[in-house]
């Protein structure tokens, strides 16, 4: 019999330092596993893209080429050169083509797997490859990405992607829930171009508000019978799909928090944290029509947080009601000025993209116009 192996104390460190080395191994190797595929489809589709133009008819051209090229790699290789995936390869190089002097710059090309000899020829281009590396996400990442049409909008989900470490399944969702359009609706109109090169990080109350939020993820039907307690505990059961609506850097920290005040017991639903705001988000839901005593019970609820609770360190509280339908008008007759307070607009049903896009497009023509105006 071979004898039982003991997981004593003074084993421990070593289990810790094996458990690491084995971990960081496999991610290394998917990572490189990752860029290798990413280079190969960009590479794949130049060299489509080099050999149509060598054709005189190129429509007809081109077709025989992704047919050829199909055929011959899936004989000699397997499964994963269809018609299909190889189109796609040709349509990255085009959408992506600008990165090219990036890929040179990254030395991937001078690794064993892209050498005769088998031999790197660069140790430098081998340590600098990942700064360089301009591709950040995995290829089914950038199969989804292709799909959009906006440059902009594109770059946005590319880099909230990586900088949110979506999977493939939460960037479908949220470039299906429109999110973009969503967030650059909520702005001030300078700020589009902004989502684009930064992410949707916040960096005051405003950004971190959705026009509407998007909810279809609690399983509510939008037209059936529903108290606010039920949309309370299935945006609980399903928290992290909530996190994911919220945005970049909120934590959660209470559900159903008590104040009590004159012997009277009143609950907030959510307590968030903001990092990059540094402030506490005190969300309410209100499935009836918004009030001016819903607005100042959360008034209260903020001044508390304000004077009781905050550091110095941290920025003012800010209070979201989530509602059916948002009155703005009453919010602004109701509160002060720079309250940090927002009535906010929830759907249990996936927006109308095209309409969302139809929106933005005429918002920002009224932004351009505007600024004709000016100058």
């Amino acid at each position: 019999m071979s004898e039982v192996i003991r997981y004593d104390e003074e084993f421990n460190e070593l289990f810790d330092k094996a458990g690491r080395l084995i971990e960081n191994a496999r991610s290394a190797i998917g990572s490189m596993a990752n860029m290798l595929t990413v280079y190969s489809s960009f590479q794949m589709g130049k060299y489509i893209v080099e050999q149509e133009q060598k054709g005189e008819n190129r429509a007809k051209y081109g077709t025989q080429v992704l047919d050829s090229l199909s055929s011959f790699l899936t004989e000699k290789f397997g499964r994963g050169f269809s018609r299909t995936n190889i189109a796609s390869m040709r349509k990255f190089y085009l959408i992506y083509k600008d990165r090219e002097a990036q890929i040179v710059q990254s030395g991937i090309a001078q690794l064993p797997a892209f050498q005769n000899s088998g031999i790197v020829q660069s140790e430098i281009a081998q340590s600098t490859i990942k700064s360089e590396w301009p591709f950040c996400l995995s290829w089914t990442h950038y199969q989804v990405l292709m799909r959009i049409e906006d440059p902009t909008e594109r770059a946005f989900y590319e880099k909230e992607a990586f900088d949110q470490c979506w999977d493939v399944k939460s960037l479908k969702r949220q470039y299906h829930s429109s999110l973009y359009e969503r967030l650059a609706l909520s702005r001030d109109k300078s700020d589009v171009m902004r989502l684009a090169n930064e992410g949707s990080t916040p960096y005051k109350p405003e950004d971190i508000l959705h026009t509407p939020y998007v909810l279809e993820f609690t399983g509510l039907e939008d037209k059936a019978a529903y108290h606010e307690s039920d949309l309370e505990t299935a945006v609980l059961g399903k928290l992290q799909s909530f996190m994911l609506e919220m945005g970049k850097g909120f934590l959660f920290e209470k559900k159903q928090r008590r104040f009590v005040f004159n012997e009277k017991n009143y609950y907030l639903d959510l307590v968030l944290y903001n990092r990059f705001l540094r402030s506490y988000v005190l969300i309410d839901f209100k499935i009836d029509e918004l009030t001016h005593q819903d607005l100042g019970q959360m008034q209260m609820y903020v001044n508390y947080y304000d004077r009781y609770v905050i550091t110095q360190e941290e920025n003012p509280t800010i209070g979201i009601l989530m509602c059916k339908e948002a009155d703005k008008e009453l919010v602004e007759l109701t509160l002060p000025e720079n309250s940090h307070i927002y009535a906010q607009e929830y759907k249990l049903y996936l927006p109308d993209k095209a309409l969302l896009q139809q929106k933005l497009h005429e918002w920002i023509e009224e932004a351009q116009a505007e600024q004709e105006d000016r100058e």
